[in-house]
């Protein structure tokens, strides 16, 4: 049974959420504040985390600093702040996932379902290196990309700026993490070089570069890779 641990004070959207979880077949503990999470945390070990950033006792972003000292536990945001800055930060303390409320419950169970096959995926990284999609593959150990039989020739940086993508499947992964990542800096007057650089991988990669299927922008915030 997948185990979710609800970090959110409002009691009536708690119990929404726990019945909604529960009738699909979900294990589900709620905490009220960051204290009670972090406790609960560390003795129940969830699958899967869904947390509110305004709690009482402290904010959660901290709850996500203080949980990723130590875990790598998907941490799913749903929050009223709906301001771009709000969301970065968030995602840069290390959360995989950011809901604005008001949401729909079929969104927010999809979300958690695809934070659930990411770990998934991850479990078998150590298996297979080969990531394959309707239109190319990426072999991660050979760092080579190929399309209908034939080799994509990539530069060191295209490649770096890939491999992070591909390994973080369904992940957003913000501007500043890849500027810090494969350039070494964090300064937003430089997210040009992701811009060139996502545009140079689409036209090597996707089938229509215009509309991507696979290098998708999260505006104002940074890149996701679906397979």
């Amino acid at each position: 049974m997948t185990r979710v641990l609800v970090v959110e004070d409002d009691p009536q959207l708690v119990r929404a959420l726990v019945i909604n979880l529960e009738a699909r077949q979900y294990g589900v503990d709620a905490a009220p504040d960051g204290t009670t999470a972090l406790r609960l945390a560390a003795a129940r070990r969830p699958d899967v985390v869904v947390l509110d950033l305004g709690l009482p006792d402290m904010d959660g972003v901290d709850v996500i600093k203080a949980l990723r000292g130590w875990s790598r536990t998907p941490i799913l945001v749903l929050s009223a702040r709906t301001a771009s800055e709000e969301k970065v930060a968030a995602l840069d303390a290390g959360a995989d996932d950011y809901i604005t409320k008001p949401f729909s419950m079929g969104e927010l169970l999809a979300r958690l379902r695809a934070a659930v096959r990411r770990t998934e995926t991850v479990s078998l990284a150590a298996e297979t290196a080969l990531v394959r999609t309707d239109d190319f593959t990426i072999d991660l150990l050979a760092k080579k990309a190929g399309r209908e039989g034939r080799d994509i020739r990539l530069t060191p940086t295209e490649w770096h700026l890939l491999e992070i993508l591909v390994t973080n499947p369904g992940r957003l992964i913000t501007q500043k993490q890849l500027l810090q990542e494969v350039w070494g800096v964090s300064s937003g007057n430089k997210t040009n070089y992701l811009r060139v650089y996502m545009a140079q991988l689409r036209r090597k990669l996707e089938a229509d570069p215009a509309h991507p299927r696979y290098l998708i922008t999260e505006p104002g915030m940074g890149y996701r890779f679906e397979s």
